[in-house]
Order: C-alpha cells, then structure tokens, then sequence
C-alpha cells in the first residue's frame, strides 16, 4: 500500500467490499430524513441543533445553544429548561395520544402486557411518588438492578421526573460488579426484583443485590418488584414495590430542570481497572437521542412497531428503548428473555404477533441467527418489517447481507450504527430513504456529527487509508465527563489527540475510495503481523463469507517469526457438514482468507469450537482466546453468560492446528 510522506498507516485497510444498496424511490419518498439534512447541518451546525431541539417541549427555552469555553466540558442549550420524563410520556396523553400503546411487554415465560401513554404516565408517578416517600429527591443516585421488566422503565422515568440519577445496572453482573457502582456513585436506593427468568428458569437476582448492599453503606433502602415468586431473605431496608407504588397517588406535577441537570450514569465495565462512570446530562442528550431515533430509524408514530432487542443494563436500551423512542411517541415491543426460549423462533414469532415494522439488534445476534439457519425465520410472516438496525460491534458483510435476505425480504434497509455509552447517541449511520447501504458500512456521520479517521498524528488520512477514529467537534449528547473524576476523563477520551481538540476513544476505523466510513474494533484488537497492522474486524469478516462459517473471533498470538501469528476460533453454520471441521477443510479456510485479503493475513490456525465465549450482552471476550491461544492459564471467567465454553475450547486446543 503506497503511503503519503509523513502520514503513517495506523492501520492496513485489506478488505474491500463493492455492493451497494440504494433505497428504493417509495421508502424515499416517504423518508423523515431528506438530503437536504446534511446541507442543512453544514450550513450552520448550532442552527441545525437548536431545530432539533424544538422538538422537544422546553419550559423554559435556552439562550445559547452551545459553550464550548471550558473544553471538553460542554455546556449545551444554556439556560433552558425542561422535564426529560415529561417529554416521554405526560405531553403525549396531553396531545390526545393517551390511548396508544406504547409498551407491548412481552415476558419470557409467555405473560404479556400492553401499556397505553395514560397508564404509562399513571404508573411513571406513582414510582415518582413512592421514591418521593422514600427521601429520593433531585441529584440522589438510585441503582436499578432488573430485568427487562415494565418496572424497570417506570423506575427510570420516575428517576427523570424527579431529577434523580439512575444508574442502571445490567442484570447479568455479579454482586461485586453492583457494589463498585453502587459504592461509587453513593445510591440511596437499589430497585430490584426477587428473581429473574434465564432460559425458561426463574433465577435469583435479590440475593446479589443483598451481597453488595451489605458493603454499601449508602444504601436506605431497596424496593423490590415481585416476578418469580420466589422466596427471598428480607431486611429492614427491603420494601415491596406493589405494597408501596401501588398505594400511591397516579397524580404527579413534573418539575422543570436546567438542560445540565444530571440525568443518569452509567457504567462502562473496561476488562481493567476501575469501572468508570459516564455521566450524561438532560437537554441535550434527550435531544439528540430523539433527532437520532427519529431520523435513523425513520419512525412513523402513528403506523409503526419498533423493537430495539438490547437491555436497559446497556447505553442502547437507555437510548433506544426508553428516552429517544418514548420522546417520539413511539409503540415498541419489550421483551424479556432469551432469543431461543422456548424455541428458536423466539423473536421471529414475536415480530409476527406485533406486526414488527422497525427491528435493531446486534451482529452477535444475527450470526447466531445465521448459525440457527434460515429455515427458521422463514416460517414466520415477517413482511411488517421495513426498517432493520445493527449496533453493538462491526457488523461483517455476510452478516449483513444475511440479515437483509432472511429478515428483511431483500428489501428493508439495514442502518448500521456507530456510537457508544460515551457519546449517547448515535453518530455514523447511514439514513434509510437518503443513502444507498453498504454491506458492513456504518458509512457517514450523521448530519450536525463532526467525525474523521486519522493517523497517529491526528491528520486525515485519505480515502482508502486506515487509522483512528475520532470525533472532531462537540454534540449535544456527549457524556459531561467521568463520575468523580474529571481528570480521568481528560485522559481517557481527549489525551491522545490533544493538540487537534479530538475526542477518541478507543476505535480504529478506514475509509474505503468512495470515503465511506468502515469500523474495525478496538485498537486494542490490532494485531501486529511482520510490521503489518491488521484489524481483528476484517479478518473475522472473511472468515464469515466462507458459507460454512457461521461466526468467527480472531486474536493475535506471539509468534517468534512474525510478532504475532493470526489464531482462529471459528462456529461453523447449521448444516455445514462433519467433513467441515476436518484438516482439508480447515486448509480451505485459511486459503479463502488469503485469498479475500491477502497471504498477510492467513490464519497459523484455525480451531473448530461449538461456542465462542461471550458475555450476556454479546461481547466476544478476546482476551480469553488469546490465553488460550498462547497456551496459558485462561483468566477470569465470572463475566462470561456461560463459563463452560472455556473448557470445550481449551479441551480442543490442539484440533485444527494448520502449518504452511
């Protein structure tokens, strides 16, 4: 690859991919984002925000849009104020919507639930109430430790009225996990539930709850909602939610607070070191969480039903499930369980009950689709749906081709998504009805988003060049820094590329020739082949177009010739055979990638394996297959949704084993 004078490749840009997918002239025609809307933003970027935020309800309107004088600490809509959970709820019974559902909650074992706009709002200040009775005032912390259930969104609406702080924490985490953020952040209150269900099972989830209460000496008390029935120790702080919500008043006045109010923390769980909590404020998050849901998903209130399939536990079920979907007068579907309880089918038989028109999931999730196989989604009627999403990770072109061909009839178009905790909301997407959708590609930041991809010295690279991304201009829905600790935040998100003003977090990324955007994963991910700089990213993208290959998980492995050798941990796809796993096949393998990026970036070995390990949110934990990889003790497993699949890995160490 040929290089520019001084401009160092931070990262080499092997893969290429040409197809293109243009909206077709009717999804245009009826799209809520024109062209004009990148015009627009570039025109006069502080504009373009302050029109976004008029569609929210101020009580007081700003009278700045943005302070940028004590950088990075951004102060947006200065002066205005507003109530973040009357935006999502009281304004839209006030406009004569009260009767539109705006929760079908579906429970894992087969309960359901539909709750209108009204009774949303009755049982929002009901929860306001009870946590009023409980001393919850402005600016106190409350920890929420549940499971997808309708009492988890009360409670985070209830915590928005008031002007409470939520800090959600995902119910997969272990007793520790909840004390370190609970200690951290100083919660009055913990809201819980007696147990949760996990793959047709009820499981307890109080007992953790108890655990890590009992190290935090912050904590008055903890209401707890009855889900399982299942008995559970009880202390003098404990409370039952139905005995205290359920006798309170459903009348509850709002009151206006200032656009940099706190609204929540939340934590981000890095593989090291202390957890950090990121802290976003009211005006402008809300904001640009509803331009984005709006916009991104081209949401129809009146005709659609959205399903974001994340958990509350994670930034995306804030965002996408509760504050930027309930702001647009949304009706969505919540859904408690797993994707296979009690079958396979799960999600596409819950699409079809609903009339599903807009689906957002991750990509661990569709190759697990794709590793189920086709047939099975091809027993249900998914013709409701219009609109598909991808967030979480990159998503691979086969994954993504996959997904349009078997969920979205050939038709729908797929906006892959790129943001994090940190930022809010999303920021490079391609908008349906405007962009023609690349396989793999989030594609463009999202108009009044500023984001390049840089060297090492913070200069652009060109078109067809790797390295960092970075964001380049504050946004509305930007974390206000770490919880406690402001010079963490400086030095986490702003350091590296201090001189230019940029924020970067992490990300490596490329611009294919046509300039579009293409995520390759963490540069903590990089691997380092004989002075090649190669994303983990695209070599597990090549992998997964092999049509055997259901999902696949690449590390770097210390190899005394090149640095570091490229080790393979491949699921094969349903159907694909015994012979698949075999030395031939393997061979087959390692070829179909040189030949997709090149010899650089073949596979030393490649092993077969029947799951890859994962957390409960999806997240491939790499560090445990580099253990394996390089023949040492595999490392913590506490965080893994099942720890056994590190014994069947480590148990087929040598199977698959592949030298030139």
């Amino acid at each position: 690859m040929t290089q520019s004078p001084g401009q160092g490749q931070a990262l080499d840009n092997l893969l290429t991919e040409s197809r293109t997918f243009p909206p077709s002239d009717d999804f245009a025609a009826q799209a809520n984002a024109k062209p004009d809307l990148y015009e627009e933003a570039k025109a006069d970027r502080e504009a373009f925000w302050a029109k976004q935020a008029e569609r929210l309800h101020w009580d007081t309107k700003w009278t700045q849009v943005l302070d940028w004088s004590d950088a990075p600490f951004a102060k947006w809509f200065v002066g205005g104020k507003l109530n973040v959970a009357y935006n999502c709820v009281d304004r839209h019974v006030e406009s004569g919507h009260g009767e539109q559902v705006a929760i079908h909650w579906e429970g894992e074992p087969g309960d359901s639930r539909a709750i209108t706009y009204a009774e949303l709002q009755r049982e929002v200040s009901k929860a306001a109430n009870a946590l009023t009775s409980l001393g919850i005032g402005a600016e106190d912390r409350v920890a929420i430790y549940m499971p997808m259930v309708p009492e988890a969104i009360f409670a985070m609406l209830a915590c928005a009225r008031l002007g409470a702080m939520h800090s959600v924490v995902f119910g997969g985490f272990s007793a520790e996990a909840l004390r370190t953020r609970i200690e951290d952040s100083e919660c009055k209150l913990v809201i819980t539930t007696d147990g949760q269900y996990r793959r047709g099972n009820p499981a307890p989830l109080k007992p953790s709850v108890d655990e890590a209460v009992a190290g935090a000496p912050s904590v008055e008390k903890v209401l707890v909602v009855k889900r399982t029935n299942t008995e559970v120790a009880w202390t003098d702080k404990d409370v039952w939610w139905h005995e205290l919500v359920d006798s309170q008043s459903d009348q509850h006045t709002p009151e206006a607070f200032d656009s940099e109010h706190p609204l929540f923390i939340l934590y981000t769980s890095g593989t090291t070191g202390k957890p950090k909590g990121i802290l976003h404020t009211s005006g402008g998050y809300l904001t640009q969480a509803s331009y984005t849901h709006y916009n991104v998903f081209d949401l129809k209130s009146d005709t659609d039903v959205y399903w974001c399939t994340a958990d509350i536990g994670w930034v995306t079920g804030h965002s996408y499930i509760v504050y930027g979907p309930l702001s647009n007068r949304v009706t969505q579907v919540v859904y408690e369980g797993t994707p296979n309880t009690p079958h396979e089918g799960r999600h596409w038989e819950i699409v079809q009950k609903y009339g599903v028109s807009i689906y957002y999931t991750a990509p661990t999730l569709i190759r697990t689709f794709m590793k189920w196989g086709a047939d099975i989604p091809a027993k249900y009627d998914l013709s409701s749906l219009r609109v598909l999403g991808s967030v979480g990770e990159p998503i691979n072109p086969e994954a993504w081709i996959w997904y349009r061909e078997n969920v979205g009839g050939g038709q729908a178009p797929i906006v892959d998504t790129w943001w994090q905790t940190e930022t809010g909301a999303i920021m490079i997407s391609p908008l349906p009805g405007v962009v023609s959708t690349k396989p793999g590609s989030a594609q463009r930041p999202l108009p009044g988003i500023g984001a390049k991809v840089v060297n090492d010295e913070g200069v652009e690279v060109p078109h067809g060049g790797g390295g960092y991304l970075v964001l380049d201009e504050p946004w509305p829905s930007m974390l206000r820094g770490i919880w406690g600790d402001e010079e963490r935040y400086k030095d986490t998100y702003w350091s590296r590329f201090a001189e230019q003003g940029f924020y970067f977090a992490g990300d490596g990324a490329k611009y294919d020739d046509d300039g579009d955007i293409w995520l390759l994963g963490r540069v903590d991910d990089v691997m380092n082949v004989s002075g090649h700089r190669i994303s983990t990213t695209e070599v597990e993208s090549a992998l997964v177009s092999h049509p055997t290959v259901a999902e696949a998980a690449v590390v770097g492995a210390s190899d005394a010739t090149t640095g570091q050798g490229i080790v393979a941990f491949v699921i094969l796809r349903g159907g694909a055979g015994d012979e698949a796993g075999g030395a031939e096949a393997i061979k087959a393998l390692r070829d179909h990638v040189a030949k997709e990026i090149g010899p650089i970036a073949k596979p030393r070995q490649i092993m077969v394996v029947p799951e890859l390990p994962k957390t409960r949110s999806g997240k491939i934990m790499r560090r445990l297959l580099r253990d394996v990889a390089e023949n040492r003790a595999v490392g913590d497993v506490t965080t893994l949704a099942d720890s056994s699949v590190m014994d069947l890995i480590s148990a087929g160490l040598q199977s698959g084993k592949s030298e030139d």
